[in-house]
């Protein structure tokens, strides 16, 4: 039975109070108004990183707007829904089409332009290759770290800490999109070690944020009658929307980017949320192959087979025989340990790097980045120089491959530094291609002996190092396909000593290249049914599915022994406390009063001095408050929650304010409306430095009770901290309170108070229609 509003209780406020007893201090000992203290346990204050209200706040504003709203709200709402992930769909499909023009375009003009001039100078034609993506990479470098500094990296840390509840400043912006999308054109197309997969992934989470607040105001580019998801709740879902959305757009693979979605970044999914992510990179698929079929008639310059990542080996290797799962299974190892390796290395560098190198300012960075492309464009361009051309090999007619191919356009057999026509550079076929043609060239089939077994180990090697090297600068960089370009490398070295050995003619060494990529993937990034799924997709290929399920088990479990994954770690590097999916072991021997027993609490009573409030909020850094009050036998009782951002609007509108230290009367309630306390998605909100005051301003008072909330969750104290550690972050809490064991039990609900039977749904409403007129009446405050 649950029980209605308790009139005993004066000022309205029976029902909040009725749940609370009083609240500890530290050591204890009961808290008054004035010597108790609340906490927000908050990891990196300093960082300006805070945790997002996924908690409904339902105080007076937003009761009195779900009273106001019309019946064709909710039809309007659901139809924003879809509508919104129908626009998040075409707008990132339509910045991976850009971003792809964008990279492939200059990628052959670069190459053209090179392949022209070595022949008459390879010095020269060094210098313009060297210069090409020297510039490349300094507008990239030069846009994130004077334009966007949250641009640099992948962003899904970022994005994967914002789904699991924080808040990083400055990471959903529409600076951070526009450096996104042009960093990454710079980076990937100067030929760094990176990938535009991981940024893409970003740059649909930001087309998500954008759409769901309206625009950007600081811009004049918003509008309000979209600004209907204003909580940070409906952001959520936009965003897992987006990150879904781009790796649709990535890899083509729309399955893989909702499985990508469920599985990687978000920390809170639901059913019907499955249906709009699941829609949403449909429409990319759609998005992309109609752009896809428009640039096959020419139209979009370089862009031709390379461009957006499908490496379709479905004509490859068509059986396998219980003998290669030993081989197999010695790629799932080597990719758990070079994996591990990769994450290792990555965490100590990032970590010197942050630590001595970024700190001199943005000239070191963007020299570092300079120097990164002018010692990857003296590899990439000397080595191949070193090594021997092979005569073209006998190929198939029918095969559709040309050896050697025509210099600025992608395919195997390059020609480079060689004597005759009719030969090919093996190491050149990798360099002189773009990432995602290299991989096309190590994943094709038919093309037996293309690769020389020193030349493979040599690319490997030099890759995996700059890599390492690269990831970390201020640049766009993803890590997808640079750990595709070397999983595939050792995989097809492995393919070549298994065809030696077993002497079958039905084994592809492109089959291995494959289960290579995947290794790598699984080791280094740790993700299983996902990627397992995207690599399907990408290849066309379903008969190597339970080998790709092999592979991803055996590096995924090999990599978990060594360190955790990659987000994780540069998550954790980059001070984002992600709550994982399951708590720790230690946390069954704790309780709630366990983890908060040096907390010391800082508490608000209900109607409070102005300079009461500022003091607390200048010498606190806590997010939330407990506001108290007296109860009828004088003792003080805890009744709701105040967040720090809302008392920082109520300071700076001043309408609130009164001369009486008494509670309100009913008529100042109506001056806020629920969207006046909405803080913008991925900024800095208010800060109390920017509230100025006057003496007289000061020493007025403040009623908290109509904007607080009433009904925050709580726990008891003995409660073991696993136990809230799954309530905090299944529900997406940002507060919980620890209180003594309550005195008494108002009700009992099981799991038929929750199933309403139909034939009561009139009663119900009535009952509910005049509690609520009741509570109108006689709860004002």
């Amino acid at each position: 039975m649950l029980s209605g509003v308790d009139h005993d209780v004066p000022d309205g406020i029976g029902m909040a109070r009725l749940a609370w007893t009083r609240l500890p201090t530290a050591d204890g000992e009961e808290a008054g108004p004035s010597t108790s203290a609340a906490a927000d346990y908050e990891l990196l204050s300093a960082a300006a990183i805070e945790s997002l209200d996924y908690e409904v706040i339902e105080n007076y504003a937003y009761r009195e707007e779900q009273a106001q709203r019309s019946k064709f709200w909710v039809p309007y709402y659901v139809m924003l829904k879809w509508l919104f992930s129908l626009l998040i769909g075409v707008g990132t499909g339509l910045a991976a089409i850009f971003i792809n023009l964008a990279v492939e375009n200059f990628s052959g003009w670069k190459y053209t332009a090179t392949f022209a001039i070595i022949k008459h100078s390879y010095f020269v034609g060094f210098f313009v290759y060297t210069v090409f993506n020297l510039a490349l990479v300094f507008s990239s470098v030069y846009i994130v770290t004077n334009f966007a500094p949250a641009a640099a990296g992948s962003g899904i840390p970022e994005i994967k800490g914002y789904l699991n509840g924080v808040d990083t400043p400055g990471i959903l912006l529409l600076r951070t999109l526009v450096g996104k999308i042009f960093g990454s054109i710079g980076s990937v197309g100067g030929g760094l070690a990176l990938g535009k997969e991981g940024p893409l992934v970003h740059t649909g989470a930001c087309i998500a944020s954008l759409l769901g607040q309206g625009g950007s105001a600081k811009y004049h580019l918003n509008s309000r009658w979209v600004r209907i998801f204003e909580s940070d709740r409906d952001r959520r879902d936009l965003v897992t929307c987006g990150c879904a959305a781009g790796v649709a757009a990535a890899f083509r693979a729309p399955v893989g980017g909702v499985l990508f979605a469920l599985e990687e970044v978000t920390s809170w999914w639901r059913s019907h949320l499955m249906w709009r992510v699941f829609f949403t990179s449909a429409v990319v698929a759609v998005v992309v192959r109609s752009a896809m079929n428009w640039c096959n008639s020419g139209k979009c310059g370089h862009f031709g087979a390379g461009g957006f990542i499908i490496w379709d080996i479905s004509g490859g290797q068509e059986d396998y025989s219980y003998q290669e799962l030993f081989p197999m299974a010695i790629i799932g190892v080597i990719g758990g340990l070079l994996g591990a390796l990769f994450n290792q290395l990555t965490l100590y560098i990032t970590k010197w790097r942050r630590t001595y190198l970024h700190k001199k300012g943005k000239r070191v960075q963007i020299f570092e980045a300079c120097l990164i492309s002018l010692v990857t464009s003296t590899i990439s361009f000397v080595l191949p120089l070193l090594r021997k051309c092979s005569p073209c090999p006998q190929l198939e007619t029918n095969s559709g491959i040309e050896c050697p191919h025509p210099p600025g356009t992608d395919g195997n057999f390059v020609n480079f530094y060689c004597s005759k026509d009719r030969e090919y550079n093996d190491l050149a076929t990798i360099f002189f291609n773009t990432q995602d043609d290299a991989i096309r060239n190590l994943f094709s089939a038919k093309t037996f002996h293309e690769y020389s077994a020193q030349s493979l180990i040599t690319f490997l090697v030099m890759f995996y190092s700059l890599a390492v090297v690269t990831f970390g600068t201020a640049v766009p960089a993803g890590q997808f396909v640079p750990g595709i370009m070397i999983g595939s490398t050792y995989g097809r070295l492995v393919g070549m000593f298994v065809v030696k050995f077993y002497k079958k003619l039905n084994i592809e060494e492109g089959t291995y290249a494959l289960l290579g990529a995947a290794s790598f993937l699984g080791g280094s990034m740790r993700m299983t049914v996902s990627l397992c799924v995207i690599m399907v997709e990408i290849t066309n290929n379903l008969q190597l599915l339970p080998l790709i399920m092999l592979v991803l088990l055996v590096s995924k479990a090999v990599g978990d022994f060594f360190n955790e994954g990659l987000y994780e770690e540069q998550a954790r590097l980059r001070g984002i406390p992600l709550l994982d999916s399951r708590p720790k072991q230690v946390m069954r021997n704790m309780t709630a009063k366990d983890a908060c027993k040096n907390q010391k609490v800082v508490c608000l009573p209900r109607v409070s001095r102005i300079v009461d409030i500022v003091s607390v909020l200048r010498t606190n850094k806590h997010n939330g408050f407990p506001v108290v009050d007296r109860g009828q036998n004088g003792e003080p009782l805890v009744i709701g929650l105040i967040l720090r951002s809302h008392l920082l609007v109520l300071l700076q509108a001043k309408v609130d304010f009164q001369n009486s230290p008494f509670p309100c009367g009913p008529g100042v309630l109506n001056r806020h409306n629920f969207s006046d306390f909405v803080k913008p998605a991925s900024s800095k909100g208010k800060s109390i430095d920017d509230i100025h005051l006057t003496e007289d301003e000061l020493g007025l008072y403040l009623d908290l009770a109509p904007f607080l909330n009433p009904s925050p969750y709580i726990v008891p104290e003995d409660m073991s901290l696993a136990k809230v550690y799954n309530l905090f972050r299944q529900l997406g809490l940002r507060h919980i309170f620890v209180v003594p064991r309550p005195s008494r039990v108002v009700g009992l609900i099981t799991r038929k108070d929750l199933l309403l039977e139909e034939h009561s749904n009139n009663v119900m409403a009535e009952l509910q229609s005049t509690s609520g007129l009741a509570e109108r009446q006689n709860a004002r405050w």
